[in-house]
Parts: C-alpha cells; structure tokens; sequence
C-alpha cells in the first residue's frame, strides 16, 4: 500500500509518500519516538515483534527521501487499535500525521474494521483536538496507564464508514 499526496494546501510544493514500514526504517522510527515524549515508548524489539503479527499495520510518511513520521497499530477481527503515532518534530504541522492516519483508517476499513481505538494522555490536548478532528470521541479512560508523569489514559474510538475507505481530498 503507497500513496503520494500534497501534505496540506498551504503547502502546496511539499509532497507525502505513505509506505509500510520497513526494519531499515527502525533505527528512525526510534529517532522520531525518542523526540517525541507524548509517543508511547517502545524498543526495537517490540516493533519487530508486531510488525511479524498477524493484523498489523505500520507505516511510515516520507518527505523529501527521509522517513519523517511513522504510525503502527494492529486489526484483530472486526476491530483495531492505534498503538503509536509520531512525527518530526520539526515537520509537524504539515499535514504527514493526518496523511498516516487516514491510510491507516482506509486500510483498516477495507479490511472491515467497524471501529478503531486509541490511548492518548489526558494532558496531550493537541493530539486530542487531532484525533477529534479524525471523528475520535473519548470513550472512557484506564486509570494508572502512563507513567512519568502518572496519568490515566483516554480511551478514543471511531466507528468506520464507507467514507474511510474511500477518503475526499
């Protein structure tokens, strides 16, 4: 699964490849991860270790030749999770967080996901306004799930239509 889109229309000359995720691209997978605090922490172990699952998905979002975000997640039967979502900082806000997310939906509602869950933290009010703005709502929460600081976690869901599949602009 590829796909080469405009990142956002205020940036019109910069353009987004989705692919999946490769183990070369691990050791920047973990790059991205480590500068981003608000990403769920994982080894390289764990990503090799989901990516031979059954039902995973993994992507990465390149600019430019260079692996600037990444998402990975799992389908188990009619559902799926979110596990992780980052991007560089410095190339945040040009649309590649959105472009991995809406592959990751459309994979998953071709697949027939009926819902799609995710944990973020209640602190991280900038990836709840982005989720949100991906037809996300708040679910619940799980109480003790971050640690440093502690925090619940915000259980999120969005349930799949037609229209993921097949995505406008």
């Amino acid at each position: 699964m590829r796909s080469e889109v405009p990142a956002e229309p205020e940036n019109q000359g910069s353009f987004v490849t989705i692919r999946k995720l490769r183990e070369i691209d691990l050791d920047t997978v973990l790059a991205i991860e480590a500068e981003a605090p608000e990403a769920a922490n994982w080894s390289k172990e764990s990503y090799l270790s989901l990516l031979g699952e059954e039902g995973s998905v993994a992507f990465v979002a390149v600019a430019e030749g260079q692996v600037v975000g990444f998402l990975v997640g799992r389908k188990v039967a009619d559902q799926a999770d979110v596990f992780n979502l980052a991007v560089k900082y410095e190339h945040r806000g040009n649309g590649f967080g959105s472009r991995l997310l809406v592959e990751a939906l459309r994979h998953f509602a071709f697949h027939r996901v009926q819902r799609v869950f995710l944990d973020v933290r209640p602190s991280n009010t900038k990836a709840i306004a982005f989720y949100e703005k991906h037809g996300f709502s708040g679910t619940g929460e799980r109480k003790g799930y971050y640690r440093n600081p502690d925090e619940p976690a915000l259980i999120m869901q969005k349930k799949l239509t037609a229209q993921d599949q097949f995505p406008t602009a």
